[in-house]
């Protein structure tokens, strides 16, 4: 689905002249999860950015189904966008509090067009629906809710359009344990349900062990080991993921 060709990019260069992404290749198969692992500040989530072209890249290739985004404008470049979309970290600053759910979540429909005859709100109410809220929400804002209720308006934000592709950006890491671990399940229960294919971006090995197919690992802004979730978290090859591992205690199993 994804194949990315020696990405890179100066956003976010540090003093130490590191650049965020670093010559990154790898792909992303149709229907499976990649965890992207690493600490905080080494690249993954502007990796994950750069790939939907919310981050312009500096230099490289990115193929999508075939079509090269990076060349892509116009209608082109909308069309392939509808296909992919974020679901964002902070379920606090990423929901506009001025704006209704309703409005939240039909906002990329007003943006992107829809191919769905349906009425707005059976569009919206069928999302919230499946990410385990009642259409009565709706009629709310997001303060209203609490953090994991806006977490899952935030995915049903992302799934309005039917895309096939998601770029998952640490969504728990500002959650707490039990509601973290209920949006990782509802995670896996919507990639089954929609088909989804998943970047999910975390510095949490234990969830990406659980959640991904394959793992990739990235310190300083390039991508050190790439491997299926057994390999890289029973017989890890480079020195900064077993270091990662270590500093896991739930890992030492």
């Amino acid at each position: 689905m994804f194949h990315v060709e020696d990405f890179s990019s100066h956003f976010g260069k540090n003093a130490a002249g590191i650049r965020a992404v670093n010559d990154v290749s790898l792909t992303i198969e149709a229907g499976e999860t990649l965890g992207l692992v690493g600490e905080s500040g080494s690249g993954k989530s502007t990796l994950g950015r750069m790939l939907l072209r919310l981050i312009e890249p500096d230099s490289g290739k990115v193929i999508f189904d075939g079509h090269d985004v990076l060349r892509a404008s116009g209608s082109d470049l909308r069309r392939l966008r509808r296909d992919m979309q974020i679901i964002f970290q902070d379920p606090f600053g990423s929901l506009d509090p001025r704006m209704t759910v309703e409005q939240i979540v039909y906002e990329p429909i007003a943006i992107h067009g829809s191919e769905d005859g349906r009425s707005r709100r059976e569009q919206a109410s069928e999302v919230m629906r499946a990410v385990g809220l009642d259409a009565s929400a709706l009629r709310r804002y997001p303060h209203e809710f609490s953090g994991g209720q806006r977490q899952r308006i935030g995915i049903a934000r992302a799934l309005v359009l039917r895309p096939r592709f998601i770029v998952a950006d640490e969504p728990v890491s500002a959650l707490d344990v039990s509601v973290g671990a209920q949006i990782v399940n509802l995670l896996k229960q919507l990639q089954r349900e929609f088909q989804l294919t998943y970047l999910f971006i975390s510095h949490s090995m234990p969830i990406v062990r659980y959640l991904a197919d394959r793992i990739a690992v990235m310190q300083r802004g390039e991508l050190v080991e790439v491997g299926t979730t057994q390999q890289i978290t029973t017989a890890p090859q480079h020195p900064y993921t077993r270091t990662l591992l270590a500093a896991t205690p739930e890992m030492q199993e």
